[in-house]
């Protein structure tokens, strides 16, 4: 009588009565829903952990999997709103912690859970999708050293990554500034963090390849936590930097955690002051090469003119003649060693000359050089394209113009083409 009254309490009617008897009589369907207020009652939302066995992804978006551990097992649903936005991968094998509510499905009679959340166990979420998409690139060979490229002697067009407004840009013109000044840089200013940051990254590398004229490229950004750092470990990201027929140099700005672009660039270093520093340690050693030629070059013709001048002395003594005719030749023999040395040692500054002028020529080539004389640089926005003909332009157009010290914006009034491709 005990069990019909709590029955009871869970919606279930005692009017049907067997003919002749005390029984109450219930259909599938009452108790069944009985079950499923009793399991809300007494259970309701839970955490429960255990091992992901045979799962399945719906083509609703919906999860379907079972939890067990060494003794039991409970099947388990995780609808599409609730797994949406999930960073690692659910498969079997892994183990998890999840919360929700219990529930009975009426069709078949089965009680589950509902997940509304699910962490890994002993990983965190972000940590686990990062090992994952690390894994899943490896086997592909994203990181393989044998696809890696070999840096330029001497990148003289630079194309950086990184938003124009942080501590990474600021740091690298600095030191190309001071130590390479020659060098052409291009910066395609991207969101470094955020929900849009990876798609932007990976677009303006695309864009650097596309483009024709850069050297090198560098994906930059000035630190930060791991969160921060989030969108140089995304997918799109690390096959942007694979897919580079440029050479790439990852200078994500952090010194514990590895980020899959480091993995799958063809360089990568701590700092985006690292990463200037490489073009400046390759403009020292092509400098320090070039003067080493020249002091070999030096001590190689003074051991030759050396080395002729001791063989005609000997040869000199050796020739046997009355003295006048002996003096003549050593007179000649002078003659010869002075006009060869003039003439090795001419040869010698043409070519001092010549290193000096390519240097000084390489200082002139620097965009920074050429602003600091007047000229400016006008770029159209947003898309920040560079403007090197008027047929670009329409009225109204918005312009950003870089000066030698500052910048600013303007709007088109009106365009003047150029006249003279029409033969006038």
């Amino acid at each position: 009588m005990q069990k019909t009254n709590r029955l009871e309490n869970h919606g279930l009617s005692s009017d049907k009565q067997d003919r002749g008897s005390d029984r109450h009589i219930y259909s599938v369907s009452e108790i069944t829903q009985a079950i499923k207020g009793l399991l809300e009652e007494k259970v309701g939302e839970v955490w429960i952990e255990g091992e992901i066995s045979n799962f399945k992804a719906a083509s609703s978006g919906h999860f379907y999997f079972s939890l067990k551990d060494q003794n039991a097992l409970i099947w388990a649903a995780m609808f599409a709103y609730a797994n949406k936005g999930l960073k690692f991968k659910l498969e079997d094998g892994l183990k998890v912690v999840c919360f929700g509510k219990v529930d009975v499905y009426g069709p078949s009679g089965q009680y589950k859970i509902i997940v509304e959340r699910i962490e890994p166990k002993g990983v965190g979420s972000q940590q686990l999708a990062f090992e994952q998409l690390k894994k899943k690139l490896e086997q592909e060979g994203l990181f393989d050293p044998s696809h890696k490229k070999s840096l330029p002697l001497m990148p003289f067009s630079l194309g950086i990554v990184t938003s124009d407004k942080g501590a990474a840009i600021r740091d690298i013109l600095q030191i190309l500034r001071k130590g390479a000044p020659f060098v052409d840089v291009v910066i395609r200013s991207v969101r470094v963090q955020g929900e849009h940051a990876a798609g932007e990254i990976a677009a303006g590398i695309e864009e650097f390849n596309s483009f024709g004229k850069i050297d090198l490229i560098i994906v930059s950004r000035g630190g930060g936590s791991s969160e921060d750092l989030w969108s140089f470990n995304e997918e799109i990201v690390a096959r942007a930097i694979y897919n580079s027929r440029l050479p790439v140099v990852s200078a994500v700005g952090h010194q514990i955690n590895i980020t899959l672009s480091d993995l799958a660039a063809d360089v990568f270093v701590e700092t985006p002051s690292a990463a200037a520093k490489i073009i400046v340690d390759k403009k020292n050693s092509l400098v320090s090469q070039l003067t080493d030629f020249r002091h070999k070059l030096d001590f190689s013709i003074n051991d030759t003119v050396g080395d002729l001048k001791s063989r005609l002395i000997a040869l000199t003594h050796m020739i046997k003649s009355p003295a006048d005719r002996l003096l003549e030749k050593q007179q000649l023999l002078d003659e010869l060693f002075s006009g060869l040395n003039h003439n090795l040692r001419h040869s010698l500054e043409l070519a001092k000359e010549r290193s000096s002028s390519l240097i000084q020529r390489l200082g002139t080539l620097s965009p920074l050089s050429i602003l600091s004389r007047g000229y400016s640089l006008s770029m159209l926005m947003p898309q920040e394209e560079i403007l090197k003909n008027a047929d670009q332009l329409k009225p109204g157009d918005q312009l950003k113009t870089i000066l030698h010290q500052g910048a600013f914006t303007s709007v088109v009034q009106e365009v003047f083409r150029d006249e003279r491709k029409n033969g006038i």
